[in-house]
Order: structure tokens, then sequence, then C-alpha cells
């Protein structure tokens, strides 16, 4: 029988614990984080939101959130470093964007800019990488999990990633 523990952080009592899916060998826990985010204009207001669902159980978290002065970017990152933060511990995520800006950004970038001082090229020069303070937390986040990056094509009827953008839509609707 497995471990009675939370993964997903902030539920209501009655989902807070449940079985985490662990054998024998300790493995972690698995969870799918669906991520979006979107600015009314850009920038202006935006919002981001995430769906968070344990695999093992089924049981699923969504929340969201929004700025009065933000950008798309910005919007989409926040709604990957809530998501992960929603996490107790470290987990095998499957991360489900539609921003390819996020995707490559910790696929493919990052390293690099870690490398150059949270610096990217520009030409044959370098300059400060944007939205920086946003990397910096993500780049702690995901040092803490196992994961695995999805792209989704955006309002194309993925199911959670539509959510997701319902979800992110309507945060920022008080702020227009």
């Amino acid at each position: 029988m497995g471990e009675r523990a939370g993964v997903l952080g902030g539920l209501s009592p009655s989902l807070d614990t449940f079985v985490i899916d662990r054998n024998m060998t300790g493995s972690k826990s698995l969870v799918h984080l669906f991520t979006d985010g979107g600015c009314s204009r850009n920038p202006g207001p935006g919002g981001w939101a995430f769906v968070l669902r344990h695999v093992a159980t089924g049981q699923e978290r969504e929340e969201s959130g929004a700025e009065s002065e933000t950008t798309n970017n910005q919007m989409e990152l926040m709604a990957v470093i809530c998501g992960l933060k929603a996490l107790k511990r470290s987990c095998r995520v499957e991360l489900y964007t539609d921003s390819e800006y996020v995707r490559r950004g910790l696929k493919e970038w990052m390293a690099g800019w870690k490398a150059r001082g949270w610096k990217r090229k520009d030409g044959k020069k370098l300059v400060p990488v944007k939205n920086v303070e946003y990397w910096k937390q993500l780049d702690e986040l995901v040092s803490v999990h196992e994961i695995n990056f999805h792209r989704v094509a955006g309002h194309s009827g993925h199911p959670e990633n539509d959510r997701c953008d319902e979800l992110a839509v309507a945060a920022y609707q008080h702020l227009l």
C-alpha cells in the first residue's frame, strides 16, 4: 500500500492528502501540469492559469491570477512558476504549454543564459535576459523536479489548454 502524503499543495482538506504512486523503489509521483498566460494588450492587463493533475489519483487543482501591467510572456512564465510552486515535493512533471518562449527557454536557452551571467546574445554583444526575475525563479523550481516538456497548439481544442486560457482571461477581466 502507498504512503499517505500530499503532493498538491493548497487543496481543500478533503483533497489535501491522498495516496502517492510510490513503489518499493520510492519513485516520484507523476503529475501533469497544463499552463497558459495571456494579456488583453501586450503590455497591459494579463492573467495566468494552471491545471495540475496527479496522474495516479486523477485529483486536480486549478489556479489563476492576474496583473494590471504585464506582458504575455511574463504571464506564460508565471503560470509555470505557480504550477511548480504548488507541488509540495519533488515530482515527475509532464509540462504542457502553448508557449514556445517558455518551452525553448527552459529546454534550449537557459543553460547558455546562466553560463553568460544571465545574458543573451544580441548579434555580437551580450544583453540582459528579458524577464530574468521569472527565469531565475523557474531555474530554481525546475531543479527540484524531473520535467518533460510538451508543446500544445493554443486555441486548438486541447481541453486543458483551453481551460487554462479560460481561467487566465477570467482572472484579468476585472482589470479592464
